[in-house]
């Protein structure tokens, strides 16, 4: 991995990296998603019910922005098309998933909007999220395959909580 030479490139790397998380040698998407979480549970612990959504919507659309805006960067400073250390579109895509399912305890939220994101980002096995990944690139192909797979971790988890599972998700 490159060193940052210039004061653009420190600025890159540590918000293309979710602030050093997913500089990690081991499943960097995995750990640069845990800002996604610390700023959910920020906003749950810290923001009136009532403004709860305004303030995810808020992170969830300046991390997009942020993606949007660096990715030719992090592309020309990484060498790879989708530089495996810029994870902005792996926060983006957990903040999705608490702003489709808005039912739960917000522990269990976590803990299944994490687990069930991570498995459809990584694996992609459900049509578009993999045609996407593979056809669509800059910087919308590398985050729509994320909130693609954000919906489906979200759909995944209102079928829990409809059949009658609710338990794992909400308020037992």
């Amino acid at each position: 991995m490159k060193r940052p030479e210039t004061v653009k490139d420190k600025f890159g790397v540590a918000i293309g990296s979710a602030l050093g998380l997913g500089l990690s040698p081991v499943m960097p998407g995995t750990c640069g998603a845990l800002l996604g979480v610390i700023f959910h549970a920020l906003i749950a612990l810290c923001l009136p019910v009532k403004m709860q959504l305004a303030g995810l919507v808020f992170v969830f659309l300046v991390v997009c922005a942020a993606n949007n805006l660096l990715t030719r960067w992090a592309e020309s400073y990484w060498e790879s098309p989708d530089p495996s250390h810029f994870v902005l579109d792996e926060v983006a895509g957990y903040l999705f998933v608490p702003i489709l399912f808005r039912e739960g305890e917000l522990w269990k939220v976590i803990l299944w909007g994490f687990i069930l994101f991570r498995i459809f980002d990584i694996f992609k096995l459900i049509p578009p999220a993999r045609l996407i990944d593979e056809k669509l690139h800059g910087p919308w192909g590398i985050l729509l395959d994320d909130l693609v797979s954000a919906g489906y971790a979200a759909l995944f988890m209102y079928l829990i909580y409809w059949f009658g599972l609710e338990y794992l998700i909400g308020n037992a």
